[in-house]
């Protein structure tokens, strides 16, 4: 059977069963007696397991299988939880992740087998082994007395209408058998096969009751056994014939109802009995966690079935059709020559309405939550905070706010390098900490919120702030600065030098840091959207990274300007407002145009001369300002007349073009001439 057309799917899934495994295995760390989430890594590694067994990816299912053995020797409290079981099955996680990587770039999970983290899963299974036949336990003993296997699924009671229907099929002369049907633990498609055995018995009989529910054991949250209580007039011989007929059962327990379950007092509707989560011993402390994974199930299983999956190029394609629906709306708004009546006005106006519609309709499609990028961070801390001996907290908030897709899937790689600038130079060792007065954990805190139509970004610690004497003497004496210029800096000026490319105040080069490579690469990275970094610091207290980005790159609304014989286009959420000024206003500092604003120095960018635009540029009595900001910075562009605020499409300049300086884009007008979309960050002085 060809299993190419599922691979897609398969990738998917897997991915979000290993963010789901990444998460629960962090909370486990932290609660390490959490029964259901537990039961949430068994059941993604099974789920695992069976999903690559179906698509032959042998070594994944070897794997995982070997995991799920662990799992279940801790669910059965034969293992207890330690740092060691944890790392190792971080391990098994990141070699999870690898096999996912692997299907996704070739289409194979690859030749690694991962031999080492196996033989480490058995050995301590191995180790389980030898405690128990020092200690044999009270439940092996009974066995061993009994000669039988005591099968959990067979401890059930029977509902009031349950009982009814056993006593009525006794009073017509039928039969009532009790089934209960054993897998063998090697079997990966567990729910097909009791679809398989549910289908023969409803052939002969009529089944009243399945331990656990049928709703799950089609979703496979049962382990290797199920009961069933079944009325039917052929004998038992015939039930027994056809299940073990069947591949991958072990055994087929069939017997008469036992009568005492009829006499037993009604269960109440709500009671789970499914799974080896019911041990007798925790019954009564583990019904509220059940109860609440039950709730948890059902609405994950509403959720999921209002949600569709679409190619990501589909909506790429939507969104250009968007595009040019608005940019065919603004060409009939600017359409002069025409008898403009009122059923035409009415028209345009309307017209406007449903594409401005349209277009927030899809861009909420393209948005996607900033959670998808931050779930990534817990475990990177985890991992830190082991390698460097540091005790960190990680905080995340505002994980809901939404980002447009083409964002998301580019700010990850900076906020790894703010996040391990925060741990490696901000954050210090415990011992230091407790010295200074502070807790012995470090903090640090990850927001996101929406500010119009920006989202903002922070990352916080409460670590020792930045040293900005020795970033000045970093800065002289890798010669970015001469020692008489360093002293005359203010503290914006001298953070700057953080982002200049290879600085560092690093006196060591670790895996972590010391290279000079973070802080230039985030800020060329953010830029590159469209946003912008700024920093707030307090020596001994800590520091704060702030990220703003647009909401969006694909449609903006922008102001547009004349520079001699051409049009472009400013966004309009880095113009801050726009002045008249006379050419007397205008001084010279230090070799640069500014011009006093409210007390303000704001330098003067020209831009018909950086951007070399031909045409008449003659000094008029009254100019125009565009007043732009960037960070806390701001600007003034000049230009020579304004068009108006519109809403613009951006175009990609192509691959032949790309990397202009000054330039972020291109857009159609409504006359159909092109008008250059200014890049605010690399203007701005």
């Amino acid at each position: 059977m060809d299993m190419s057309q599922y691979l897609e799917i398969f990738i998917d899934e897997s991915k979000e069963h290993l963010q789901l495994l990444n998460q629960s295995l962090l909370s486990l760390e932290q609660n390490p007696q959490d029964r259901a989430v537990l039961d949430e890594i068994f059941r993604v590694a099974h789920t695992l397991k069976g999903m690559s067994g179906t698509m032959g990816f042998s070594k994944m299912t070897k794997l995982t299988h070997d995991m799920e053995n662990v799992l279940h020797a801790i669910r059965n409290g034969e293992l207890k939880i330690n740092p060691d079981l944890l790392d190792l099955l971080f391990k098994c996680l990141d070699a999870l992740e690898n096999y996912t990587e692997n299907v996704v770039n070739t289409g194979s999970e690859g030749d690694n087998d991962y031999a080492g983290l196996i033989d480490s899963l058995n050995a301590v299974l191995d180790k389980k082994a030898q405690g128990s036949q020092k200690a044999p336990s009270l439940k092996i003993e009974k066995e061993e007395k009994t000669d039988k296997p005591v099968y959990k699924t067979a401890n059930f009671k029977l509902s009031e209408f349950e009982q009814n229907a056993v006593k009525k099929a006794y009073s017509m002369g039928m039969n009532v058998f009790e089934i209960t049907v054993v897998f063998n633990e090697s079997c990966l498609l567990k729910s097909a096969r009791a679809f398989i055995i549910f289908q023969a018995l409803e052939r002969h009989g009529e089944i009243i009751k399945s331990v656990p529910k049928v709703e799950d054991i089609e979703d496979e949250k049962f382990d290797f056994e199920f009961t069933v209580v079944c009325i039917a007039k052929e004998e038992a011989s015939t039930f027994s014939k056809e299940i073990n007929q069947i591949s991958e059962v072990k055994e087929v327990i069939i017997k008469p109802l036992d009568p005492e379950k009829l006499n037993e007092s009604q269960l109440e509707e709500n009671e789970d009995l499914s799974g080896v989560s019911n041990l007798q011993s925790d019954k009564k402390d583990g019904e509220g966690v059940r109860e609440g994974n039950k709730s948890k199930v059902m609405s994950h299983k509403t959720k999921t079935g209002k949600t569709v999956r679409v190619d990501i190029d589909r909506l790429d394609v939507l969104m250009n059709l968007v595009s040019e629906l608005i940019i065919i709306k603004t060409r009939l708004e600017g359409i002069e020559d025409i008898d403009a009546s009122k059923n035409y006005a009415e028209a345009v106006e309307y017209l406007e309405r449903i594409t401005t519609s349209l277009h927030d309709s899809v861009m909420k499609v393209r948005m996607v939550p900033v959670e998808l990028v931050f779930n990534r961070f817990p475990r990177m801390i985890r991992d830190i905070s082991r390698e460097l001996g540091k005790d960190i907290v990680l905080t995340m908030t505002g994980t809901e706010t939404e980002l447009d897709r083409t964002v998301i899937d580019e700010i990850g790689e900076p906020l790894i390098h703010l996040i391990r600038n925060s741990a490696d130079h901000g954050i210090e060792p415990k011992e230091v900490r407790e010295r200074l007065g502070k807790s012995p954990s470090g903090h640090i805190n990850l927001k996101a919120y929406q500010v119009g139509n920006n989202v903002v970004i922070e990352v916080e610690d409460d670590g020792q702030g930045i040293d900005l004497e020795k970033v000045k003497q970093k800065a002289v004496e890798r010669g970015f600065l001469k020692k008489d210029m360093v002293n005359n800096l203010s503290q914006k000026e001298a953070i700057d030098l953080l982002f200049k490319p290879s600085f560092t105040t690093s006196d060591k080069i670790t895996d972590l840091s010391g290279r000079g490579v973070g802080l230039d690469v985030v800020k060329t990275k953010i830029e590159q959207l469209g946003g912008a970094v700024e920093v707030e610091t307090e020596k001994g207290v800590g520091s704060k990274f702030i990220i703003r980005l647009p909401l969006t790159l694909a449609i903006i609304q922008a102001l547009l300007v004349v520079i001699g014989d051409e049009k472009y286009a400013i966004p309009l959420n880095s113009t801050k407002e726009i002045i008249k000024i006379t050419p007397e206003q205008i001084k010279m500092i230090q070799n640069q145009e500014v011009i006093l604003l409210r007390n303000m120095v704001v330098p003067i960018v020209r831009l018909n001369k950086i951007l070399e635009v031909p045409g008449d540029h003659d000094e008029k009595k009254n100019m125009t300002v565009v007043i732009v900001k960037k960070g806390e910075k701001t600007s003034g562009f000049l230009v020579d007349s304004l068009i108006g605020q519109r809403e613009v499409v951006i175009k990609s300049l192509g691959k032949l073009l790309s990397g202009i300086k000054y330039i972020a884009g291109a857009t159609i007008l409504g006359d159909g001439n092109v008008a250059l979309i200014l890049d605010v960050n690399s203007l701005a002085v």
